[in-house]
């Protein structure tokens, strides 16, 4: 038996993945487009036939390809016979007998996981086993809707990290290796090289962290259950009562245009992680656009002691931040907050001047009289977006 059919590779497997004929693809390889075949055709080759076809398709020549091809630019070297997808042998209606899972719900599981390029009607039995393991999840007793949005949380999540992993990696090791004139064959056998090193670390590091704010969040959620006004407040599924902060850099967009997007992007970076460090224990940064860094959190007290310490002792080197705080109900999707609650913390932000913490009626009436914070009202203030004034105050340390 062949190396090729030993792996589960033919030539015209290697064609189909690509979308054009056996013949297209050996005279590729004629014309030295795919530098991976040696004589059989391993996933490595296969992709690179991909990422031809898909070069072709948006017009680039075939003199172009190969330039880029000996300067490095397509170096992928062997890394895809560690990382490729197996080769697609089960149907989805054999998947679904063998899973017990509705081929509609297959469906639907393979979108949420944001998997939705990838076709459902050539499933490899490595995913047959995860499916598996998803029967059995639901099995045990997780309601359909609530593994669906863990799905997306995990699908969002995992696409974004390796998604940075490459651009990383490319940045910091592929741009440098191009610029000093490094043969495209040798950047590809360095890029291999270097990924066999770091690839098998990524999985254990990951359940390493997970594992860490899995403790962390369900202590939380204990803690949450005990809190006094969790017993009264007589929340509807899927909303909870949570602090929203928002808080952004004022002057941010006269910074760019002043010293440019290097130093606003440094300074932006520099704003977040102090953030991150300075939070207080059951507060987290769920996201971030641009500037501005949304912050949940469960105790309003504490993320507004935070704030006014925050603005006290703001970064050196950054225009000054302004902060929103306020105290409500949300409805929680996805790994994420949405709602009346959380468009109100957005713009009780946008009302705040640089270095000044605003607070909404609900936060006040939680930390009113707490040692070292301080409210003086500004008044009742017209919100984009809400019809009733909503009244706003400046948050200080106590002198």
């Amino acid at each position: 038996m062949s190396t090729s059919e030993a792996r589960g590779l033919t030539l015209t497997q290697a064609a189909a993945r690509a979308g054009v004929s056996p013949g297209t693809v050996r005279r590729w390889v004629k014309a030295g487009l795919i530098p991976q075949h040696e004589g059989s055709w391993t996933p490595a080759a296969a992709a690179q036939v991909r990422i031809v076809a898909r070069l072709r398709e948006r017009g680039y020549t075939v003199e172009q390809i190969r330039e880029a091809s000996e300067s490095g630019r397509l170096a992928l070297g062997d890394v895809e016979d560690f990382l490729s997808v197996p080769e697609g042998r089960n149907t989805l209606r054999q998947t679904a007998r063998i899973t017990g899972l509705s081929p509609q719900l297959i469906e639907r599981i393979v979108i949420a996981l944001g998997l939705s390029a990838f076709s459902v009607d050539a499933i490899s039995d490595e995913d047959l086993e995860m499916l598996k393991y998803v029967a059995d999840v639901l099995e045990a007793g997780l309601p359909e809707a609530a593994f669906m949005q863990i799905a997306r949380v995990w699908g969002q999540t995992l696409a974004q990290a390796a998604e940075t992993e490459v651009r990383l990696f490319h940045m910091y090791i592929h741009e440098p290796l191009m610029r000093d004139g490094v043969p495209g064959r040798e950047i590809a056998a360095q890029m291999d090289g270097m990924a066999r090193e770091l690839v098998p670390f990524i999985a254990p590091l990951m359940n390493w962290l997970h594992g860490r704010f899995l403790a962390h969040f369900v202590e939380q959620d204990v803690i949450g259950h005990m809190e006094a006004d969790m017993g009264v407040q007589g929340s509807q599924l899927g909303r909870l009562r949570v602090a929203i902060a928002f808080a952004d850099l004022a002057g941010y967009t006269r910074l760019t245009e002043e010293q440019g997007d290097e130093h606003a992007v440094s300074a932006v970076e520099r704003f977040v992680e102090e953030v991150e460090r300075t939070l207080p224990i059951d507060a987290r940064v769920l996201k971030t656009l641009g500037d501005e860094v949304m912050t949940v959190a469960s105790d309003p007290v504490a993320l507004t002691q935070w704030a006014v310490g925050f603005q006290a002792q703001a970064p050196a080197g950054v225009p000054p931040p302004r902060i929103g705080i306020h105290y409500g109900e949300a409805i929680y999707r996805d790994g994420d907050y949405y709602g009346r609650e959380v468009n109100q913390a957005a713009r009780v932000v946008a009302r705040a001047a640089g270095g000044e913490v605003l607070v909404t009626r609900t936060v006040v009436d939680l930390a009113a009289g707490v040692d070292g914070l301080a409210f003086k009202l500004i008044g009742e203030v017209g919100l984009k977006g809400f019809s009733e004034p909503t009244e706003l105050f400046l948050a200080s340390a106590r002198g």
